[in-house]
């Protein structure tokens, strides 16, 4: 008779393993970061591999790597122990009750079409936590304006800051269905001098949009009725059809779900510098954050993680 699989508590504590194990890339490393010693994380290893029947790592005197069923093990049990540990915080967090406001500044693009659309779920989880919210692209001294969290495009370079990426440089050039209809859809980048493209217009912005596939770059002048230097107004005027748009896929993604925009040129890196900018939440390094802080920071970086790619 089949018997419904449970797992063991001392299996969870090996899964732990196994995962710092995968991510560093060797026995004593993973040793170092869980302050166990190399034998101890060795056995635990062999032991969850007897526990699921499986070999997980190929081992030589030299290197350690995955088989390719440890790496489907891996994408299976990583994410499941972060829900798990997720779902720990959320229960300490409603024992010991978080409260308080929060001074955060954020990207104002990144506010508009991502953060603020999700905060009444953020509110929902923590209802004592207040949050004074400034949507701007300005970069300020966060310690001595008080700035508890910002989100910045860009890293940074101050030794007080921590900044943990939220999401990657992809960037995603589209355009309505209407003006699509209208004008065409773009098939190579060259294609673009004949098109309307709305441009972002701010330092270290030209008017060119770069490209780059295999081997191959390509630098395209571009130009169109509408410049500014304000993202927002570039996605409704995208959203209305006055032309190409070249955006962050994470602030176009759920427009392109909706219908009311369509990516082209997918199978092109593109970016409006040449240059790649990866998005991180930016804090104050401190010994000991606060807890309402930290169950925002956590709650960022989940957004920006479900916010899978519009390009495929």
């Amino acid at each position: 008779m089949h018997r419904e699989y449970e797992p063991r508590m001392d299996e969870l504590a090996a899964i732990r393993v196994f995962i710092s194990v995968a991510e560093s890339g060797s026995f004593s490393e993973a040793g170092r970061r869980l302050g166990m010693s190399t034998s101890s994380v060795s056995r635990q290893v062999g032991a969850l591999e007897e526990w699921v029947d499986i070999r997980l790592f190929k081992r030589t005197t030299r290197n350690l790597s995955l088989t390719e069923a440890g790496e489907n093990y891996l994408a299976s049990v990583a994410p499941a122990l972060r829900e798990l540990e997720l779902a720990r915080r959320n229960a300490h967090s409603y024992q010991h009750k978080v409260s308080g406001a929060i001074r955060v500044h954020v990207r104002a693009s990144a506010g508009t079409e991502v953060i603020v659309p999700a905060l009444s779920s953020f509110f929902a989880l923590y209802p004592d936590i207040e949050i004074d919210l400034t949507l701007t692209d300005e970069r300020i001294d966060l310690l001595k304006n008080g700035v508890d969290v910002a989100v910045w495009l860009g890293k940074l370079d101050d030794s007080n800051m921590v900044a943990r990426e939220l999401s990657g440089s992809k960037r995603v050039v589209c355009a309505s269905p209407a003006y699509l209809q209208r004008s065409g859809v773009p098939k190579k980048p060259e294609d673009l001098i004949h098109h309307s493209c709305l441009v972002y217009l701010k330092h270290n912005y030209s008017k060119e949009w770069h490209f780059k596939k295999g081997d191959e770059s390509y630098s395209i002048p571009v130009s169109g009725a509408l410049r500014t230097p304000d993202s927002a107004v570039l996605m409704a005027a995208a959203r209305q059809g006055l032309g190409l748009v070249l955006l962050q896929d994470w602030m176009v993604r759920k427009a392109v779900e909706l219908g009311q925009l369509q990516a082209v040129l997918t199978d092109y890196e593109a970016s409006p510098t040449g240059q790649h900018t990866s998005l991180y939440v930016v804090y104050p390094h401190r010994h000991r954050i606060p807890q309402k802080v930290r169950v925002f920071i956590d709650f960022l970086v989940r957004l920006f993680d479900s916010r899978s790619s519009v390009a495929r």
